[in-house]
């Protein structure tokens, strides 16, 4: 059976039919239902759609409208919302762009009428979702409709006042006349007037039925749509009453709970590898896929602990100040009250002003998957990337970030309580995550021998050195140290995987934290990067895994996790969770928040067993006091959607300074012309550096292979001789002994012997050598 053709519409103020839209790669073009009206665009699935659910409407005041070819057409409003449109013949196609296109002429008319009449009807503030949209724009067609029949309505009554003036003055003229040759001419010109007074009454009565006739039905429409609004209310209102019930029965149920994995009450388990080992041994498992995470159950629920513990004194809380009250004191009040060595202000001299923008991000369309489909199951160094995929940043400049929240690491110099330490490097190690969230571009792949000197001694107090130790493997070292007291150094390797939909990227290599003061000793290792949406839809990123932070001094460990996320899971995304313990396994901190938000901590007061969970281990419940920020996230600076979402500092890491070294990131030029957006020029060198460090590379492999066979040559010459004068010895006397025999049997002993004598030299002599002297040898047999 044929499909039913759709309606041929007239070009007007209502224009209907059947078009294809671009949906997306997976369906492609899908069947949809169109209409144009008041210089709106709006469509449905399908007919009965019109009348209570719109999936989509756009303003032709403000549209671009192009055409593609035969068939298809584009309109878009500047960025915001864009429709590929495909008519089912050129001919339909010519009849949407001819109406399309008067649509939007009387569109622009009318708005340029309301603007210079000065009338018009504040916008409604839209709601979110395609339906919101398409409502609000009926309600302001509706209102500008009202406008106008109000407009007609004070025209006519205009016009019915001066016309009823004339008919009254010629009426009173009319009575006032006795010639009767005049008669006649008032009694038409009378006439005339009445005819215009009617004419101009039955306008205004048809103006004011079909005013009283619309506000009549559309009072409807918004009083259903009003007492819709209130049930909804009412519902959820209901709905938070019954949350809330519930929060309540659960906070007296579990009152103190702070549910542990059974791994952090053992304490032999400080003494092994950590958890993150395994999330990297899983990582790199060849046969592993990702697939969306499951919910888990929390591991551990923060809630006030008994107020007793509040009045207890400050050494309970920090193991340092004896005044009471301090737990109602942030964390670093605490560290720095503790100290008597805190530095005093000083005057300060004044330090260079740093950049706050870079050019603006192009807008360079290129396929991702055209690139992408090729390099499945490849490692990411090996696969020759476009700039229009990175960001003007070395892979060393994004190291170097992670310094941007050092203050954390000058508060755990001050801080004389181990744990009290721990708990500012952990919330260090989340916080260098803080700036990937929106960062989806690559860093440029170092070349080997590249460094990165950032020197903030001025400001910060602390200098930090990357450099380029190996290409293949890419491994980069990074070291940095502050005059407040600590010393930084990683040295980190990637590893990658592209399976189609995502990209994961495993940093393998440990960081260190040493603190010169307590000589403490901390390391740790980071968790993995994926980046999903590789084919079909927006780039995002997420890190997940265990890290574990760990004392080699005082054996104090902080296991933290990084909860992958999950469409099915009710807790905050990107959430990370961590448990501060000490030597003995004996919690004292409980850490969380989100690594691209803040990150808080609160005191264990009191830890017992609570009930088995879901999978049948007992669980650890604590009762902590209130929870504490120790770290946020700094906010982005204005534009920087525009600026590739760069933070404040990694604007200025590729700032051209003075004084850096020929091998560092500034000076590559490659880099250089994508921040200045010449991405072509920037394609260009980057090859040219790529192919002439891979002959570089050759080079350098055939200049070790030749030093390696180098002395091994030297010395078969040396042997060379030696044997060759004791073959010729030995063939002398042999010749001389047999020159008395002439018969037969002297010849074949000859032959026999000169062959004994190569058997046993191939024994004792290298192989280049072998050749040789058999050579010899048989050619003084054939003499």
């Amino acid at each position: 059976m044929s499909e039913p053709k759709s309606p041929t519409p007239t070009p007007g103020d209502t224009y209907k039919g059947w078009l294809f839209k671009w949906t997306n790669y997976i369906k492609g073009y899908q069947r949809r239902w169109f209409v144009l009206s008041n210089g709106l665009l709006s469509y449905y699935r399908t007919q009965a759609e019109m009348g209570h659910t719109c999936r989509g409407t756009i303003n032709l005041a403000t549209a671009n409208i192009a055409v593609e070819d035969s068939c298809n057409f584009v309109i878009s409003n500047g960025g915001a919302q864009t429709y590929h449109l495909k008519a089912s013949s050129e001919v339909e196609r010519q009849r949407w762009i001819t109406a399309l296109e008067l649509a939007k002429a009387k569109a622009v008319q009318m708005q340029a009428e309301s603007d210079d009449s000065g009338d018009d009807f504040p916008a409604v503030s839209p709601n979110s979702g395609q339906g919101g949209e398409c409502r609000n724009t009926e309600i302001q067609s509706t209102l500008r409709t009202l406008n106008s029949k109000v407009e007609d309505l004070a025209t006519c009554n205009d016009l019915i006042v001066k016309h009823g003036s004339a008919l009254q003055r010629s009426l009173s003229e009319l009575e006032g006349l006795r010639v009767a040759v005049d008669m006649g001419e008032k009694v038409k010109q009378v006439t005339e007037r009445a005819t215009l007074f009617r004419i101009t009454s039955n306008a205004m009565i048809n103006a004011c039925r079909d005013f009283l006739s619309m506000a009549q039905s559309h009072s409807k429409r918004w009083q259903k749509a009003l007492q819709t609004e209130r049930e909804q209310r009412i519902r959820l209102e209901e709905t938070l009453e019954q949350l809330a019930k519930q929060h309540n029965h659960l906070e007296r149920a579990f009152r103190g709970a702070t549910v542990l994995p059974p791994s952090f009450s053992n304490p032999a388990l400080g003494n092994k590898g950590g958890v993150s080992g395994k999330a990297d041994a899983s990582d790199e498992d060849d046969d592993n896929e990702f697939f969306d995470a499951m919910e888990e159950p929390a591991e551990f629920i923060t809630v006030p602990a008994d107020p007793k513990y509040h009045r207890r004194s400050g050494s309970n809380i920090s193991g340092i100040s004896s005044e009471t009250g301090t737990d109602d004191q942030s964390f670093d009040e605490l560290s720095l009250a503790s100290n008597p060595e805190s530095p005093q202000p000083l005057e300060l001299e004044p330090v260079r002003q740093r950049r706050t923008r870079i050019p603006d991000k192009p807008n360079y369309y290129l396929n991702l998957w055209s690139i992408m489909k090729n390099c499945i199951g490849k490692e990411l160094s090996k696969i020759p990337m476009p700039v229009n995929f990175n960001e003007p940043l070395s892979m060393l400049q994004r190291l170097s970030e992670d310094l941007e929240y050092y203050e954390l690491l000058d508060k755990a110099a001050k801080s004389h309580s181990s744990l009290e330490q721990m708990c500012y490097v952990a919330a260090f190690t989340v916080s260098s995550y803080s700036t990937t969230v929106h960062r989806t571009g690559k860093p440029f792949n170092p070349l080997l021998g590249e460094t990165f000197e950032l020197d903030r001694h001025r400001e910060c107090g602390y200098r930090s050195l990357c450099e380029q130790v190996s290409h293949h493997p890419p491994a980069a070292a990074h070291h940095a140290f502050s005059e407040k007291g600590w010393t930084l150094r990683q040295e980190i390797t990637l590893a990658s995987k592209f399976r189609g939909k995502y990209l994961s990227i495993m940093p393998l290599g440990s960081i260190q934290c040493i603190f010169e003061k307590s000589n403490n000793h901390y390391s740790w290792k980071k968790v993995t990067t994926t980046v999903h949406n590789i084919i079909v839809g927006k780039l995002w990123i997420d890190q997940s895994g265990e890290i574990d932070v760990v004392n080699h001094k005082t054996g104090d460990r902080c296991h933290l996790k990084f909860a992958p996320y999950s469409y099915f899971s009710r807790d905050v995304p990107r959430k990370v969770t961590g448990v501060v313990t000490d030597k003995d396994g004996k919690a004292h901190y409980v850490l969380s928040g989100t690594w691209d938000e803040k990150m808080e901590f609160s005191k264990i007061m009191q830890s017992s067993k609570g009930e088995n969970g879901t999978e049948g281990k007992q669980r650890t419940v604590y009762q902590t006091l209130k929870a504490k920020e120790i770290w946020r996230k700094n906010p982005l600076p204005e534009g920087a959607e525009n600026m590739y979402y760069f933070s404040s500092l990694a604007l200025t890491l590729n700032e051209p300074e003075e004084g850096v070294a020929p091998t560092d990131s500034r000076r590559r030029p490659d880099q250089r012309l994508m921040e200045e957006g010449h991405w072509d020029e920037a394609n260009a060198e980057k090859q040219r550096l790529e192919e002439k460090q891979r002959s570089t590379r050759r080079e350098r492999e055939r200049e070790a292979v030749k030093a390696a066979s180098s002395p091994e040559e030297g010395r078969t010459t040396e042997s060379e001789i030696v044997f060759s004068m004791g073959l010729i010895f030995l063939f002398c006397f042999v010749c001389i002994c047999l020159i008395f025999l002439s018969d037969v049997v002297s010849i074949h002993l000859l032959s026999i012997f000169v062959g004994l004598g190569v058997s046993c030299l191939s024994f004792s002599t290298p192989s280049s050598l072998n050749a040789k002297l058999s050579l010899r040898l048989r050619s003084m047999t054939r003499l």
